[in-house]
């Protein structure tokens, strides 16, 4: 896709290594397989957290990993963002001075793969949010489930990996992978601070499951529309309801499923018109997830 200001790499040799092993005829087979790698995220002087990732854009996953933590705020001036890629850190340095022992203490894990958390305190962040109204044609879905499923990515290149599409209308702009879900969409919340993109008009694109964590990052990115190949927990669409999300699911060909927020949907488009996908290009279930 042409028009992506950012997007996979599946060539880059850091982020897949060659494992040879056999198949299911006992022949040796050589495939591709997706690294791992440590990246321990600083706020100024303090240790925030260590998370698995697959080792590119970590400028942008450590500032987006802090704002949805709620520890960088909007507003706060950032005066330095430093990757040592032999340490495998990442210092974010703020004007503000910041010490958040006590937030440290109240963390949860999520259900997203690759150990996913959040912070205890993040949920009361969500009683603040007012999600603009935005329209949402069916056309644009149609299309970017066509580009985004046939774009080249190192899931269709090595398999288990999550995607996250930032997109406008139809237009995919920002395209992230990474082992967890939840790090492709701290990408894109780090890439929308530093380079200044507000959320009112985009749309969120994942492979994922639509779950409480992703609704909650969503909507404190303040985009309005959340979609996703794959399927919903019950507390994701409750929060997506709480807070006014549009809540896409189960997006597979000509079918979706809409949970929340449906009042913005505008049917533009036949779906009987809609060529079904071609099943080289389709994200199994499993590792959509």
């Amino acid at each position: 896709m042409s028009e992506l200001l950012i997007s996979p790499d599946p060539d880059d040799p850091r982020l897949t290594r060659p494992v040879t092993g056999i198949d299911q005829a006992g022949a040796e087979a050589a495939i591709r397989v997706v690294e791992e790698r440590a990246l321990t995220i600083y706020l100024n002087s303090q240790e925030i957290v260590t998370a698995m990732t697959i080792g590119d854009y970590p400028e942008y996953l450590a500032v987006g990993y802090l704002l949805n933590q709620g520890m960088l705020q909007r507003d706060d001036v950032i005066t330095g963002v430093d990757y040592d890629e032999d340490l495998e850190v990442v210092v974010v340095r703020t004007r503000r001075q910041t010490d958040y022992e006590e937030k440290l203490k109240k963390k949860t894990r999520t259900s997203g793969c690759a150990v996913g958390t959040v912070f205890g305190d993040v949920m009361e962040q969500l009683d603040g949010v007012k999600l603009p109204q935005a329209e949402l044609r069916t056309s644009w879905l149609y299309a970017l489930a066509k580009k985004i499923n046939t774009a080249p990515s190192l899931y269709l290149e090595a398999g288990a990996i999550h995607g996250t599409v930032l997109c406008h209308q139809d237009r995919p702009l920002v395209f992230m992978e990474d082992v967890g879900r939840h790090n492709a969409v701290d990408k894109i919340a780090g890439w929308m601070l530093r380079e200044g993109v507000g959320g009112a008009d985009k749309i969120l694109y994942t492979t994922g499951r639509l779950t409480s964590e992703m609704v909650i990052k969503t909507a404190l990115m303040g985009i309005p529309i959340l979609a996703s190949r794959s399927g919903f927990t019950a507390w994701g669409v409750e929060l997506a309801q709480q807070v006014g999300l549009t809540l896409i699911g189960r997006m597979r060909g000509q079918r979706f499923h809409c949970l929340s927020g449906a009042e913005r949907l505008v049917f533009d488009a036949d779906p009987k018109a809609v060529v079904e996908e071609d099943r080289k290009h389709q994200r199994k279930g499993a590792e959509g997830a």
